[in-house]
Parts: structure tokens; C-alpha cells; sequence
């Protein structure tokens, strides 16, 4: 009887073992909106820096209704025809009002220096979102307002604006690929007689996302930012507009802890900042803020508590 002798198991070449991804074009996530193309990146290289001492407070009155207070103490930069730094000591109370609900969000905020903002967002289908906002001033010609109408598809999002002076703008942007998603916007400001053009193009995946945005205002604007674990993110940004010959580029970096998350960057003009926020109990939070302009040499530093959630 012949013995019996196994044979290894039939390998597959490379060739048949890298098999590229199924691509279902129709079946395309949704991208982000046309104005957040970059917004990875925003929160990491752009955080609320202040100067001076803020207090935040904020107490729900019930699930969609919250009252908020907001107290400011600082020095307020007047504009100068030197390269002297002007500042003033100023305090401002700013009182405020929401109310948050499924489809209904509004939110309401008035300072004792006489400015009123609100916004308004409305979900008035289940794909179609109406956003509003408006800020009146004291000051002339300084009031302003605007109506964004987003229409969110299966793989596209399209909006239309409508402002104040004439204000007329419209964005959409497509989902080419499952990472990839391209746009584009035309806007016109009919007090400035101006109009303009802009294209986008976004690539996201699991570990990086990068953007490049491109108008006919001169501005070209590009970042970057890669996620090096669950809780660190490296970002940079260029800016540069074509007309006036400016350039900047940054690079920073964004670490959450188990109770802070610290956000830092540095930019090609020697401007260099921080901001820490740590939680020191359920409700309650302290906020540090620094900024350094070698450059101008003009030093901010900050700190705060946020009182509620």
C-alpha cells in the first residue's frame, strides 16, 4: 500500500493575493461641508487663544433650555500707524441664552458694549438644513447678516448663502472616491461689485487627512494632518496669496490626555502659541492661553474656568 504523503497547501501568487478594493460608485459617503474642508486642521492649529481672565458659566435650566454667563478681562489692541502696540485694559459681560434641541438650535448672546449676536440652526428636512446668524453693532455699517441653506445628498453637499450687501454665494462638493471628494464655489459681493471662484479637493483616510483650496482672490491654502495614534495629531498649513506675494505656513500638534488636551504651533512669522485645557472635575475646567510674537514682540498670556456643560 503506497504511503501517504500531504501536500503543502497552494499558495497564491502576489499578483492574486493583493486584490485591489471594490469601489462601489455608487454607494459614496457623504463629504464634509464645502466650508469645512479644513476643519481637522483648524482644530489643532487654530484654538481660541485669549489675553487676560475669562469665566464661563453656564446653567441648564432644563434639557433644551441653558442660561450661559461669560466675563472678560483683558487688554484690547487699538489700531496704530507705528509698530508700537497699543493696548487698553477693558471688561466685558456678555449674557447668553440657548436652546438646543433635535432640530431646532438657537442661540442668543448680548455684551454690555451694546453688540447682539444669534444664530440659528433648523433642520427643515431630513436633508435640507437652514443656518442663520446675525450680529447688530452700535457702530455703523458694521451690523451684518447671513442665510445658509445646506442640502446634504447620499455623496454630495450643495449650499447656498445670502448676506447682507448684497452678499450672494453657492458651494458644492462631490465624493469622487471613498477618500476622495472634490468642490467648488462662486460667490458674489454685489456693495463691492466683486465676484470670485474658488475650487477644493479633500483626502481623508483613517490615519491623514489632507486639503488644498484655491480662489481667484489670490488665496491659496493647503494643510495637512496626520494622526499618529488615538490620542496625539500632527498638523501644518500654508497660506499664500498669489496677489500680494504672502506667505505662511505653520506646524502644530494636538495631544489629548486622560483629563487635558493640549493644542501648540509655531508659524514661519516666529509666532509661537499654546493652549491647554484640563478637566479638574465633572463640570469644571481650566483654560491656559499663550501666544509669542518675537516678531512684534508682543507677549499674550491667559487663563479661564468653563463652570457647566
Amino acid at each position: 500500500m503506497a504511503a501517504f504523503i500531504p501536500q503543502p497547501p497552494a499558495t497564491a501568487s502576489p499578483a492574486e493575493a493583493i486584490k485591489p478594493e471594490k469601489v462601489d460608485y455608487m454607494d459614496l459617503p457623504c463629504p464634509i461641508p464645502y466650508e469645512e474642508i479644513h476643519r481637522e486642521a483648524m482644530m489643532s492649529l487654530k484654538p481660541e487663544l485669549f489675553e487676560g481672565m475669562r469665566v464661563d458659566f453656564t446653567k441648564g435650566l432644563n434639557q433644551r433650555f441653558s442660561l450661559s454667563h461669560s466675563i472678560v478681562m483683558g487688554p484690547t489692541e487699538l489700531p496704530s500707524q507705528s509698530a508700537d502696540i497699543i493696548k487698553i485694559p477693558t471688561a466685558n459681560y456678555e449674557f447668553g441664552a440657548n436652546f438646543i434641541d433635535p432640530k431646532l438650535m438657537l442661540f442668543g448672546r448680548i455684551l454690555t458694549d451694546g453688540r447682539l449676536s444669534a444664530r440659528v440652526k433648523c433642520d427643515l428636512s431630513e436633508n435640507l438644513t437652514m443656518k442663520a446668524n446675525a450680529q447688530l453693532t452700535n457702530e455703523p455699517h458694521m451690523s451684518h447678516g447671513m442665510f445658509n441653506f445646506d442640502y446634504k445628498g447620499s455623496d454630495y453637499r450643495t449650499q447656498f448663502q445670502l448676506g447682507n450687501g448684497g452678499l450672494l454665494g453657492a458651494s458644492y462638493i462631490q465624493s469622487v472616491t471613498p477618500h476622495l471628494s472634490l468642490g467648488g464655489e462662486v460667490f458674489w459681493a454685489g456693495q463691492h461689485r466683486k465676484s470670485g471662484l474658488g475650487y477644493a479637493a479633500r483626502y481623508n483616510t483613517d490615519k491623514m487627512v489632507a486639503s488644498g483650496q484655491i480662489a481667484s482672490t489670490g488665496m491659496v491654502a493647503l494643510s495637512y494632518v496626520q494622526k499618529v495614534s488615538e490620542k496625539v495629531s500632527l498638523a501644518t498649513d500654508m497660506m499664500y496669496n498669489y496677489m500680494s506675494r504672502d506667505v505662511t505656513a505653520s506646524f502644530g500638534y494636538d495631544y489629548i490626555l486622560r483629563q487635558c488636551r493640549l493644542r501648540g504651533k509655531i508659524d514661519s512669522n516666529g509666532c509661537a502659541s499654546a493652549f491647554l485645557e484640563e478637566r479638574l472635575n465633572m463640570g469644571l475646567n481650566f483654560i491656559l492661553s499663550a501666544e509669542l510674537d518675537h516678531r512684534k514682540k508682543d507677549y499674550k498670556f491667559g487663563f479661564g474656568l468653563t463652570v457647566g456643560e
